[in-house]
């Protein structure tokens, strides 16, 4: 190779390759140059300037926003890059809430580790005095402004990835903030509760709500009998907590571990994936018979659940009708557990283990509560695990495997693949291969579902049908996957999606940091064990079939629709303000407002609005009409929509305008 085709980076020469920038073929020469701002999936900031270096001819630069060159020569370790290294940290943490010791991030925390990598013992300049509630509206992320160093991971995670931007700066100079839009709390703007912010968040200033506490008042209390539900994705990833490389497999761990620190049962979410199967797969194929509300969109997910209620509400009856193996599991816990275990209903206290945040969310949404009692009383995540493992005191190196508990405890391959993208859908195909293929050999690979693209299309023939598949992962490709739908661009039998790349695996209450090599190294994990399962389909799974035949009914009846299924409708966006327009105000005014969401305002709302406005004006009634536009009335898919005193009125086109303003607004106010 040419001499020019090397840089020099600390006397030694490093050859340029695929490299987009120094920083790369810096860590390439072994050289860990710190970051707060830099991840290789999202684009480059280049705000935090830890990662400068010295480049000879060109002076101190960021090494990730420099392109390298043939012949370059860098020095990383000079005494001026140290002290402007000890500087960025110490200007940070002046203006940082320094309360380690309570922080959740305490000992995972980068601004932590690189104050003591540098030696930075004490800083020069003075704290902060301003202080900032915390937002912990969400059952599943909690924001504290106190903590955040203004990296923006947060604001390109949400933004690149999900596809959402509900993080932003705002304000300038010193008064510069991450927030969502005009400073609301994230359960009343767009968040769909993914964790993906959690997950690349270098400090405190985003976490896991985490509702261990709740869950330890629980095992302690002898009244109760205390039931675990693992999800697939967890097993292939807590070990990494301890210090194990990521994929490592410690399903019997974990049982052993959930039985020392005080759970009754430890049942395996996969059981009720397989569960999932049978009832979406019987759905799949009636839709398919119809032709009807094609493509199904899997439910698995609830983040793409709540994206679809706020981004899409048109393809809200494409969703799958049945439950997340999540609250599958605790119907069935609620409902089918109590006999078996003889305990009384209310005595049963079921915690998921998750990879997931949006899970927390789910287990608290009202259709998962009949009666007002939850089906999930908890969630708990990969990482809050971790840390229940070891506040309470359990040699997680020393444990012996145990299995889980049955009957819920025995799964099949299939349910263990639902943690990667892709698993679901090709959990699915393999149950209507053996369906609409009676008699030939078991499909059970389906190759043309799996990877890491955020996009994948597949055609497979079944029983002589030609099924079109997409899988999605990240809501970012899940977006693209709803264009090329709208547009007509492509036609669909069954959509995947899952919000987090690489699916649960990728969740945001998984161990950090996890980028693409590590979430490779969990699905070849999984798809590792499906191979080593002598029950790779979800319709040999006996377990299954006896609780079909003890309680269920069959796929898709009444009792397994009542328990297993679900409705799902449009949501609101940004909830609890109207922005007022130029009419006077006085007593007695006819109340109208008209939305202008996202979803009414693309159907033509604000010329509906500018029409109103106008006629309100040339009719002389500022001081009789009180104008309003509102950001949603919560029926996204009858759009335009307005209220005229508590009367919603929908599908007001422009050409609607006259008709409505004088049989709804000259009307009333002729009568008032």
């Amino acid at each position: 190779m040419a001499a020019e085709s090397f840089v020099t980076i600390d006397g030694t020469r490093v050859p340029i390759e695929s490299e987009r920038n120094l920083l790369e073929l810096v860590r390439k020469a072994g050289v860990d140059l710190p970051t707060f701002c830099y991840h290789s999936e999202l684009s480059v900031y280049g705000a935090c300037r830890m990662c400068v270096v010295e480049v000879e001819k060109m002076g101190i630069v960021a090494s990730c926003t420099v392109p390298p060159q043939p012949g370059m020569v860098v020095h990383t370790n000079t005494d001026k890059l140290r002290r402007i290294r000890k500087t960025i940290i110490e200007l940070l943490l002046a203006n940082h809430d320094r309360d380690c010791t309570t922080c959740p991030k305490n000992g995972s925390c980068k601004l932590q580790d690189l104050a003591d990598r540098f030696g930075v013992s004490e800083v020069r300049f003075g704290q902060a005095d301003r202080r900032f509630s915390l937002d912990s509206s969400t059952p599943a992320i909690v924001r504290d402004p106190n903590k955040c160093i203004l990296c923006g991971d947060c604001v390109r995670a949400c933004s690149e990835v999900q596809g959402i931007g509900i993080l932003d700066f705002a304000y300038r100079g010193s008064k510069a903030m991450v927030m969502p839009a005009f400073g609301k709390q994230l359960a009343d703007v767009d968040c769909v509760q993914c964790g993906q912010c959690t997950t690349v968040c270098p400090t405190g200033a985003l976490t896991i709500n985490s509702c261990t506490d709740q869950v330890w008042k629980a095992v302690y209390d002898p009244s109760k009998k205390v039931v675990a539900q693992v999800a697939p994705a967890v097993r292939v990833s807590l070990a990494e907590e301890f210090g194990h490389e990521p994929g490592e497999i410690v399903t019997g761990k974990i049982v052993s571990a959930l039985k020392r620190i005080g759970f009754d049962y430890v049942f395996d979410t996969s059981f009720t994936a397989d569960l999932t199967v049978f009832e979406e797969g019987a759905e799949f194929l009636d839709r398919l018979e119809r032709g009807e509300r094609l493509p199904q969109f899997t439910s698995c997910c609830p983040a793409w659940v709540k994206y679809v209620e706020q981004y899409a509400p048109e393809y809200v009856s494409n969703l799958s009708s049945c439950r997340s193996p999540q609250q599958m599991f605790g119907a069935v816990a609620r409902h089918y557990l109590p006999s078996e275990l003889g305990v009384k209903p209310e005595d049963i206290y079921v915690v998921s283990i998750m990879p997931c945040t949006a899970k927390k969310f789910e287990a608290q949404r009202e259709e998962f509560a009949p009666g007002g009692r939850r089906d999930v009383d908890a969630v708990v995540t990969t990482h809050e695990l971790a840390r229940m493992i070891k506040e309470a005191g359990v040699d997680f190196e020393r444990l012996e495997v145990e299995p889980f508990d049955v009957p819920l405890g025995m799964a099949t391959g299939a349910g263990m693949i639902f943690g990667n993208t892709g698993g679901v859908a090709e959990a699915v195909l393999r149950a209507a291969a053996g369906i609409l293929e009676p008699g030939s050999p078991a499909k059970l690979v389906f190759e043309g579902v799996r990877g890491t693209e955020g996009v994948r299309e597949a055609e497979l023939t079944l029983g002589g049908r030609t099924i079109r598949v997409a899988v999605a992962h990240s809501l970012g490709a899940a977006a693209e996957v709803l264009r090329r739908i709208r547009s007509g661009e492509a036609q669909y039998d069954i959509v995947e999606v899952m919000a987090c790349p690489g699916g649960c695996i990728g969740g945001g209450g998984q161990p950090r940091p996890g980028h693409l090599e590590i979430r490779k190294k969990r699905a070849r994990a999984l798809y590792d064990v499906d191979k080593l399962q002598m029950l790779r389909r979800a319709h040999d799974n006996p377990f299954v079939k006896q609780l079909y035949e003890k309680f269920l009914g069959k796929p898709g009846g009444e009792v397994s629709h009542e328990l297993l299924h679900t409705s799902y409708a449009t949501r609101r966006r940004i909830a609890g303000e109207s922005i007022k327009l130029y009419t006077e105000e006085a007593d007695g005014q006819l109340n109208v407002s008209v939305c202008v969401g996202t979803s009414c305002y693309l159907k033509g709302s604000y010329d509906v609005l500018h029409g109103l406005m106008r006629r309100v004006k040339e009719k002389g009634l500022s001081d009789r009409v009180n104008l309003n536009a509102t950001f949603c009335l919560e029926q996204c898919d009858c759009g335009p929509n307005m209220d005229v005193d508590g009367k919603t009125i929908n599908k007001v086109t422009e050409d609607e305008i006259d008709r409505v303003f004088e049989e709804e607004i000259l009307a009333r106010l002729a009568r008032s």
